[in-house]
C-alpha cells in the first residue's frame, strides 16, 4: 500500500477543509439572528389578524368553527361577526433589516385552551399583549401570566373601527401598567403598525438583558 500517497492525499484534504473553513465561518457570522415572539391577549382581540398582517409567509392558523362549547363563555358583543376561534396557535415569520428573523406564535384566547401557553411561550424573548379598549379586562390573564413568568412584554392597544380612542396614559392607568413597560397604540390589520409594536418589544427585551 502506498502510505506516502495516502498521507499526501490526506494532507491535501485537510488543506482543502482549512481553505473552506473561513468561508463557512463567514456564513455563520452573516446568518440572521432568529428569535421567538408570542402574540397574546383575550378572545377576539386580533391575534390572528396581527400575525397575518406581518408574516412574510402564509401564516399557519388553527382556526376552528365556534361550537356550543363556547356558549356562555365567550363575549361576542364586541365581535358579532366572529364565527371561528384559534384552538392551538397561529404561526408566522417576519425578517427585519435582513439580519433579524422573528418567529411569531399567537396564543389561543379562550380559557379552556390556556393549558397550551407554557409550551408556546417556552424559548420566547418576549410577548405582545393585545388589548381591546371595549373590554380591557379580557387581557388581564395574559398580563398576569407574563408578569409572573418574568417574560418581557409590551401592551399593544388594538384600535378597532368604531371604538373610542384613548391615550396611552389612559390605558396604562386603566390596566395599572408600570411605567417601564411600553404601551403602544396599533392597528393589527396594518403591517407597518404591527411591525412598530414588534420593534417596541424587541427594544424592550434588549433593554432587559
Amino acid at each position: 500500500m502506498d502510505f506516502e500517497g495516502s498521507k499526501a492525499a490526506g494532507a491535501e484534504g485537510v488543506a482543502l477543509r482549512e481553505t473552506d473553513a473561513p468561508g463557512l465561518a463567514d456564513d455563520r457570522e452573516n446568518a440572521p439572528i432568529s428569535t421567538k415572539i408570542v402574540i397574546s391577549g383575550g378572545f377576539g382581540v386580533g391575534k390572528t389578524t396581527f400575525v397575518g398582517a406581518v408574516s412574510e409567509i402564509t401564516p399557519l392558523t388553527t382556526e376552528a368553527v365556534m361550537t356550543q362549547a363556547s356558549e356562555g363563555l365567550d363575549d361576542l358583543d364586541s365581535t358579532p361577526g366572529k364565527t371561528t376561534t384559534t384552538v392551538a396557535m397561529d404561526f408566522g415569520r417576519i425578517t427585519l433589516d435582513s439580519d433579524l428573523v422573528l418567529y411569531l406564535f399567537g396564543t389561543p384566547g379562550q380559557q379552556r385552551f390556556w393549558f397550551m401557553w407554557d409550551d408556546l411561550v417556552r424559548g420566547a424573548i418576549g410577548a405582545v399583549v393585545l388589548a381591546d379598549t371595549r373590554r380591557l379586562a379580557d387581557c388581564f390573564p395574559s398580563l398576569d401570566y407574563f408578569e409572573s413568568s418574568g417574560l418581557p412584554f409590551v401592551v399593544g392597544v388594538n384600535q378597532f373601527e368604531g371604538s373610542a380612542e384613548y391615550s396611552v396614559d389612559d390605558v396604562r392607568d386603566a390596566l395599572s401598567i408600570p411605567d417601564e413597560i411600553p404601551v403602544v397604540i396599533c392597528d393589527a390589520r396594518k403591517r407597518y403598525s404591527a411591525v412598530d409594536a414588534l420593534m417596541s418589544l424587541v427594544m424592550h427585551a434588549l433593554a432587559r438583558t
